[in-house]
């Protein structure tokens, strides 16, 4: 059974920093690039960062230079680390796997972030 587990949501002040985890289980994570999306109220779920399973980040233009994503391959975790926070980063983070093989993608249930201004 495939589960993918967040944690390290919270409530941060502007300007802050929380660090996400994305615990994988039931999976090859090896061969899964994998990512974290984030959905405000009333917006459509955006990308955030993706991660490939050589360690090779990309990032929404809205994150960069604030948020690292970061891979334990051997520990079957995915990070996020975001720093600089500002109320517009609120919104439920989701942790993503998609299998390289067959573009199979996992989706996580979701941690909350809310930055305060």
């Amino acid at each position: 059974q495939v589960q993918l587990v967040e944690s390290g949501g919270g409530l941060v002040q502007t300007g802050g920093s929380l660090r996400l985890s994305c615990a994988a289980s039931g999976i090859r994570f090896s061969i899964n690039t994998m990512g974290w999306y984030r959905q405000a109220p009333g917006k459509l779920r955006e990308l955030v960062a993706t991660i490939t399973i050589s360690g090779f980040p990309t990032y929404a233009d809205s994150v960069k230079g604030r948020f690292t994503i970061s891979r334990d391959n051997a520990e079957n975790t995915v990070y996020l680390q975001m720093n600089s926070l500002k109320p517009e980063d609120t919104a439920v983070y989701y942790c993503a796997a998609k299998r390289i093989t067959d573009g199979i993608t996992n989706w996580g249930k979701g941690t909350l972030v809310t930055v305060s201004s």
